[in-house]
């Protein structure tokens, strides 16, 4: 076996085990399959280990392949990392706050992390918003420092992420004015009526759905949209019914663009921060997680 370990090797087989075959990996890599299935040869040569095993024209990773995966993927982050903090050494800028959040998070929340951010230090903040798979691969790939998520990952996804509970609220039923008088006999009144709900991507929508069968609601879905601001835009334009935390929805009911119609018994719209151990800690991301609360 050959002591030095040869890294292009290491992060060509990397890819292969991630895209799932030779030919993906020679496409994301732009380097010829024969030749990068000849790298990966020397390589399981070298190491002498088998690394995959061929089944019909399939490459099937081993349980040495798996353990030899994950040292390689800690490997290269904290490669990036190192990159990074390199980078932030040499450049004369105030520390920087990768915020991600996804579309479902209040605008309002968003804020408020931001300038607890800036009171505690002169800092330049980026903020991202995007899906969820998005948000959770550049958090573990140290790209983004906090994640503002509404759920928590589970299974292999929930490994080294470390989710902080920050608010659980009570979900409630709001509309413009031209539903108000759908308090009366609520929850039955909004059997039918048009409604403007998240859709699958978050952990509400299943929620919503277990609580309409229990109270025996027929749900009359007009709208689906992951965005809250979009959310209360139509539901101020009276085009349906939303379920949203009071939180979510506080300037628009002090404004009288939006009215509470009734509160949904056991269902609650939960908030975390979502972060990942870092071997250079970031100080702006561990005084949030220590002290931001809504």
């Amino acid at each position: 076996m050959n002591s030095w370990l040869n890294y292009h090797h290491l992060f060509y087989f990397m890819t292969i085990a991630e895209e799932g075959s030779v030919s993906k990996a020679a496409k994301k890599l732009s380097i010829g399959q024969p030749t990068l299935s000849t790298q990966l040869k020397q390589f399981e040569e070298n190491i002498d280990i088998r690394l995959f095993e061929r089944e019909h024209k399939k490459l099937i990773i081993t349980e040495q392949g798996k353990i030899a995966l994950d040292y390689a993927r800690t490997i290269f982050k904290t490669g990036l990392e190192m990159i990074e903090v390199l980078n932030d050494r040499i450049q004369p800028l105030n520390p920087t706050l990768h915020i991600g959040a996804l579309d479902s998070i209040p605008k309002n929340f968003i804020l408020k992390l931001t300038q607890k951010a800036l009171n505690f230090t002169d800092c330049q903040i980026t903020l991202t918003e995007a899906n969820f798979d998005v948000l959770l691969k550049d958090l573990s790939a140290h790209k983004i420092d906090l994640v503002l998520s509404n759920f928590v990952p589970i299974g292999i996804d929930a490994k080294a992420i470390f989710p902080k509970l920050i608010i659980k609220k009570n979900i409630s039923i709001y509309s413009s004015y031209k539903y108000k008088h759908l308090k009366r006999n609520f929850p039955k009144s909004i059997s039918t009526q048009p409604l403007v709900f998240p859709t699958y991507d978050s952990k509400l929508r299943p929620d919503l759905d277990h609580w309409a069968q229990l109270n025996e609601i027929e749900l009359n879905i007009v709208v689906e949209s992951q965005d809250i601001e979009v959310k209360k835009l139509m539901a101020i334009n009276g085009i349906g019914l939303i379920a949203a935390s009071s939180h979510s929805v506080e300037q628009q009911v002090k404004n009288k663009e939006l009215i509470e119609l009734g509160r949904l018994e056991d269902v609650y719209e939960e908030l975390y921060i979502l972060s990942t151990k870092r071997k250079i800690a970031n100080e702006i991301s561990n005084y949030l997680i220590n002290n931001f609360i809504i």
